[in-house]
């Protein structure tokens, strides 16, 4: 180990650049949150006691190094480029450039990507018009079930029935079809229903859904990612459960997060409770899994869904859904300070 740090220091010195892109790609590699020095300090407390200090000498050798060696080929690089012409490119606009801002929505989905990715979800997508099959029946939705009154659907064609997805647990069918378990993944999107447009409701809208499948998985799995996160998402780590009804899982739960009653805003989102529903979740029903070809006396798993919409409303205080998709740029301007 202490003769690969002596090897990376003499990279370090031996290394050269030419253009800024080249010193920034450098710098993330050996001083990045995910870089080298970062791994080889996670090392040391493996190093023999006796080999320590000078491991840990060499350690920071070569953080010093690397510092300087960035340091210096940034000053170089600023230097020459001050040297250029003092009028520059004569040809690039005369005014500066308006910068644009990623889409609230946009933001908080990728915002879940990431928390769930740190756990070892995928990301799975699928077509936004479906057919019959993989939106209702092989979720547990025959035809002229009940439960399909509590999706207003916007059917395309019929016989056989083309129709514009739900929710993206069609996607999960067709990930389930195409792979065997362990399957650990999370599948965002937009989706449709025929429903009347208000503050709290639109006709379209995005989600994002979660399926694991393994051996031995239980609800108790199932509440520690929730948990997990809502921590990370939100900086709550208080949840509750309820039971509630799905077709596609059992049994079933809505899943509350403890907003708190600090000011008055919390009181109105939360009706006076200081609890607030963020999401859906449950077991895997057997039938979806026989449905997908996958053996339920073998394999079980959880799944869980939310709405990207309400969290960006939770998360940024917006009172009104329909303020995502009206393009006002006043309001999409608020978002150019948000990574």
């Amino acid at each position: 180990m202490l003769d690969k740090v002596k090897e990376l220091i003499g990279d370090v010195k031996a290394f050269n650049a030419t253009t800024k892109e080249e010193v920034e790609t450098f710098r993330i590699k050996y001083l990045g949150s995910k870089g080298l020095l970062k791994d080889l300090f996670a090392e040391f407390k493996n190093v023999d006691a006796e080999l320590r200090k000078d491991f840990g000498q060499a350690l920071n050798n070569l953080k010093k190094s690397a510092e300087g060696k960035v340091a210096e080929l940034s000053e170089s690089l600023e230097g020459a480029a001050s040297q250029k012409s003092f009028y520059g490119d004569l040809t690039r606009p005369s005014e500066p450039i308006n910068l644009g801002s990623r889409h609230p929505i946009s933001l908080v989905r990728n915002q879940i990507i990431d928390v769930f990715n740190r756990i070892g979800f995928t990301v799975s997508e699928g077509p936004e018009i479906e057919d019959d099959w993989h939106n209702f029946t092989a979720l547990n939705l025959p035809e002229y079930h009940p439960a399909r009154d509590m999706q207003d659907t916007f059917f395309i064609e019929q016989d056989p029935d083309i129709l514009l997805r739900t929710h993206t647990s069609s996607v999960q069918v067709r990930y389930m079809e195409e792979n065997k378990p362990p399957i650990r993944t999370i599948s965002p999107g937009r989706v449709f229903r025929n429903e009347d447009i208000s503050a709290r409701a639109h006709c379209i809208f995005h989600q994002v859904e979660g399926l694991y499948i393994d051996t031995d998985v239980s609800f108790a799995d199932l509440k520690q990612t929730l948990l997990y996160f809502t921590k990370e998402m939100f900086g709550k780590s208080k949840i509750r459960l309820r039971p509630s009804y799905f077709p596609f899982t059992e049994p079933s739960a809505e899943v509350d997060i403890y907003w708190g009653l600090e000011t008055e805003t919390d009181y109105r989102i939360t009706k006076g409770t200081g609890w607030l529903e963020i999401m859906g979740c449950g077991m895997v029903d057997p039938n979806v899994l026989k449905n997908a070809n996958i053996d339920p006396t073998k394999y079980s798993g959880y799944a869980f869904g939310m709405g990207i919409e309400r969290i960006a409303m939770l998360l940024y205080q917006i009172p009104d859904i329909r303020m995502f998709y009206e393009n006002d740029k006043r309001f999409l301007e608020q978002f150019k300070s948000v990574l």
